[in-house]
């Protein structure tokens, strides 16, 4: 790759010979066709917590979820892998929320979704990541240049949300979206269709087109969400909060500064622990989103 840099900084600059701007010009073309058909992979030496896909059967009302992710941490990186196969039913689907979770301050962050259900079902948390490799970090300049596949990782929500307050250390918010069944039964059958079809065919991560939060927008919008509007907290997710807050979609009867204090859920997640009632316990302080649209 630097010989290449080097020989077009050369062709462009320094020589005036049309012959090797010609020439050049072959190369990066050549350079980007090979790039443009690099194709991803479902197989690779993956880290172990995105190593298994989730698939979904649905049969009627019933929703089959295989390779639903359980983790059990002891810190970060020591854990037992657990996949299991949930079963829930599309007609006690009533609510759904959103999670923004901080590694670090600033204005990015990871966002997630939970879909929760009204006959003492768990929640089934759904978060979409990049896949990486044994020894690979996250790096946003590379995600944009075919490094990482595209996972979605369905689990427990002391798995997936669990590792972030309680291992990570990582801030993390959660908002009752104002949503009614009907939208957010839509809105879990996108996600579930998306998981399938990823499973059948892998998919390029891409920092500014196919990552967590644009997607989360985009199959809002498929739903029936009529915020189409671009902002550019899509890109500055840590501010999504802020966004949703202005559009509505969260309880707006406290001020958004009150909303956002009351909404961090690490302590009520540290206490809580390993609890079966984990998604109860950190829900509990959480103002409940008023006057839901039914649509």
């Amino acid at each position: 790759m630097a010989a290449f840099v080097a020989f077009g900084v050369w062709a462009l600059w320094v020589t005036r010979r049309r012959a090797m701007r010609w020439g050049f010009a072959a190369a990066f073309a050549i350079v980007a066709l090979w790039w443009f058909c690099i194709p991803p992979s479902h197989d690779r030496p993956w880290r172990r917590e995105v190593a298994v896909l989730p698939r979904a059967v649905v049969d009627g009302d019933v929703v089959r979820l295989t390779n639903f992710r359980n983790f059990t941490y002891r810190d970060r990186e020591d854990f037992d892998a657990r996949y299991e196969q949930r079963e829930v039913r599309l007609s006690r689907l009533v609510s759904m929320d959103l999670f923004i979770s901080y590694w670090k301050v600033g204005p990015v962050a990871h966002t997630f979704v939970s879909f929760n259900f009204d006959d003492g079902t768990p929640p089934v948390c759904v978060s979409i990541e990049t896949r990486t490799e044994v020894g690979e970090v996250f790096d946003p300049l590379a995600s944009m240049f075919k490094q990482f596949e595209l996972v979605y990782v369905v689990g427990d929500e002391r798995d997936l949300v669990r590792v972030r307050t309680n291992h990570r250390m990582e801030d993390v918010f959660l908002y009752r979206i104002r949503a009614g069944p009907e939208g957010v039964r839509r809105l879990f059958r996108i996600y579930l269709d998306r998981m399938n079809e990823l499973f059948d065919r892998p998919e390029w991560y891409h920092l500014l087109s196919n990552n967590c939060t644009l997607n989360i927008l985009r199959y809002a919008r498929a739903a029936g969400s009529p915020h189409r509007r671009f902002d550019h907290r899509y890109f500055l997710n840590g501010l999504i909060d802020r966004y949703v807050y202005g559009v509505g979609i969260v309880d707006t009867s406290l001020s958004f500064e009150e909303l956002r204090r009351r909404s961090r859920i690490n302590d009520a997640a540290h206490a809580a622990g390993d609890a079966d009632n984990f998604s109860a316990r950190i829900r509990m302080s959480l103002p409940a989103p008023a006057d839901a649209d039914t649509r």
